[in-house]
């Protein structure tokens, strides 16, 4: 056997002495990574979104929104998670026209309803960063892209205004109103075949930092003082209080 063969031979014998221990090495280090990634992982709910779940028991859940505390009852909360209280970056709710109840069993079709005249009523309490009262939201979110700004006088003495047809708007109204002398500022889609049941929005600063959105159907447009005032009853019902 020649002396190049012999040395390969010997070579082979080196490699297979260091790589078998360096395999097993290597398969090590990834499963542990596997079983820590696994471990430290979210759980699921952070993952993929989690699914609605209402109660009809009112125990009260005690909630932090930017350090602010709040007090609300389980029956109120769309997600079971919200339900083991403490600090969130929002919390999502649900309440019921007329008189913005939370839910009960006998009811459930009408919290469950996306129908155009659904009463359902969604609240956001919300981390707040841009801290926008509702005349910052009207004067520079949304007034440079309406087509007039004197808007027109329109129905349940709000004042409607179109959006220009060449801004991110062009398929909603914007309508302004006041109620218990504060602005109240609705965006609402308009109905349409690929939104055949509406809505409308509006953001309210609730505290230094924490903002609160209400979304409704348009079908109840003309109830806007009623559910402004009673969404105003219905937070202060949370008993919040500022950090501390």
């Amino acid at each position: 056997m020649s002396r190049y063969a012999e040395s390969s031979d010997d070579a082979i014998r080196q490699h297979s002495g260091w790589l078998i221990p360096l395999a097993v090495f290597s398969l090590t280090s990834i499963l542990s990574v596997l079983i820590l990634v696994a471990y430290l992982a979210p759980p699921p709910r952070t993952l993929f979104n989690e699914q609605v779940r209402f109660t009809p028991q009112t125990d009260i859940v005690k909630l932090k929104v930017h350090g602010h505390h709040f007090e609300i009852p389980a029956n109120y909360l769309k997600y079971r998670s919200d339900r083991s209280g403490g600090e969130r970056k929002q919390i999502k709710l649900i309440a019921v026209l007329p008189d913005m109840a939370g839910y009960a069993t006998w009811e459930d079709a009408a919290f469950r309803s996306n129908a155009p005249d659904s009463p359902g009523v969604e609240l956001l309490i919300h981390d707040d960063p841009l801290k926008l009262t509702e005349a910052a939201w009207l004067n520079r979110i949304y007034m440079p892209y309406v087509a007039d700004p004197r808007g027109v006088r329109g129905s349940f003495g709000l004042t409607r205004f179109d959006f220009r047809k060449d801004s991110g708007y062009r398929d909603e109204e914007l309508f302004v109103g006041e109620s218990n002398h504060r602005l109240i500022v609705l965006q609402c889609l308009r109905a349409s075949d690929q939104v055949p049941s509406p809505s409308c929005h509006s953001d309210t600063p609730i505290a230094h930092g924490v903002a609160l959105s209400v979304r409704f159907k348009r079908a109840h447009l003309s109830q806007w003082q009623e559910i402004a005032d009673s969404t105003d009853r219905l937070i202060k019902s949370f008993n919040m209080r500022p950090p501390g």
